[in-house]
C-alpha cells in the first residue's frame, strides 16, 4: 500500500503577495477567455478555441489597461485557458453546465480552508482510535440510502463517512489493529444494552426511549453499546465472521440474534 503525505505550505509576505497577483490575473484571463467565447458563438455562431484565446492573452498583454498581467509567469495564465477549453468540452458533451466565471478567490479560500479542517479532524480522530484501541467496532451502514433523507443527507456528507471508514481501515493495517464491522441488519438501535429485549420498532425520530425493563436509553449510546459487545464477542471467539468488502484489516459480525445479558 502506497502512503501520501499532505505538507501545509507558509509562504513569506513577498511570497504571498506574489500568489495572490497571480491568482488575481488567472481569475481575470479565465473570465474574459470565457467572455469572448461566449460572445463569438452568441452573436456570431464563431467557435473559440484554445489557439485563439492564447492569441487573445498574447495581444491584452500589450494594452496599457492589462499590461499588468505580463508581471506574473504565463503558465498559470495558459493553464486558466486550458481549463476552460475543458469546461466547454464537458459542456459540449453534455457531461457538465455552461462555464461560469471563476468564483471570488477569497470564498475559495474559505471553502478550502473549511474542507481542509474537516479531513485534519477525521484524520487525527481515526488515528487517535488505532492508537489507542486494540478492536475498534463500526457499524456498516447504507450511506447511499440515507443520503437520499433529505433532513440528513448535508449532514452526513460533511461527515464524510466512507471517507472515515477507509481511513480506519488502512490505519489499522499500518498499526496491527483489528477493524470489526458489524453487518447492517444487527438491531443496534432497538436491542436493549441491559437486559437485551428488542424493540419491535425504532423509528429514526425516536432519540430515547425506555425499555420494559425500566432502563432509559439514548438511541446513540445504547446502539454504541451494543456494537461493541457484537464487535467484541466476534473478536474473542471468532464465531459469526466473514469477509467485509475488499479493503484490508475488516471483519464482520454476521449474526442477527440478539444479545442476552444477565439483568
Amino acid at each position: 500500500m502506497k502512503r501520501g503525505f499532505e505538507y501545509r505550505f507558509y509562504p513569506s509576505d513577498a511570497q504571498a503577495a506574489e500568489l495572490s497577483r497571480t491568482f488575481g490575473c488567472v481569475r481575470k484571463v479565465y473570465n474574459m477567455a470565457l467572455a469572448a467565447r461566449t460572445e463569438a458563438w452568441a452573436l456570431r455562431r464563431e467557435p473559440v478555441g484554445y489557439n485563439a484565446t492564447s492569441a487573445m492573452l498574447t495581444a491584452w498583454k500589450k494594452t496599457e489597461e492589462l499590461a499588468y498581467l505580463d508581471d506574473v509567469s504565463c503558465v498559470p495564465l495558459q493553464q486558466a485557458l486550458r481549463h476552460l477549453r475543458t469546461a466547454f468540452t464537458h459542456y459540449f458533451a453534455k457531461r457538465a453546465n455552461y462555464p461560469r466565471a471563476k468564483a471570488r478567490l477569497k470564498i475559495a479560500r474559505i471553502h478550502a480552508r473549511v474542507a481542509g479542517r474537516r479531513v485534519d479532524h477525521r484524520h487525527k480522530l481515526t488515528t487517535r482510535l488505532v492508537r489507542e484501541n486494540q478492536t475498534v467496532v463500526i457499524e456498516d451502514l447504507t450511506v447511499g440510502n440515507m443520503l437520499k433523507n433529505r433532513r440528513l443527507s448535508r449532514a452526513i456528507s460533511d461527515a464524510a463517512w466512507r471517507e472515515f471508514r477507509g481511513m480506519l481501515e488502512y490505519k489499522a493495517q499500518w498499526y496491527g489493529r483489528e477493524v470489526i464491522v458489524v453487518v447492517r441488519w444487527f438491531p443496534s438501535s432497538g436491542l436493549c444494552s441491559h437486559c437485551g429485549a428488542r424493540q419491535d420498532t425504532m423509528p429514526l425520530h425516536v432519540r430515547t426511549w425506555t425499555c420494559r425493563c425500566g432502563m432509559t436509553h439514548d438511541r446513540d449510546v445504547n446502539a454504541a453499546k451494543n456494537l461493541l459487545a457484537a464487535g467484541l464477542a466476534v473478536s474473542a471467539c471468532g464465531a459469526g465472521v466473514r469477509p467485509q468488502r475488499n479493503t484490508p484489516g475488516g471483519r464482520s459480525a454476521t449474526k442477527q440474534e440478539p444479545l442476552q445479558r444477565e439483568p
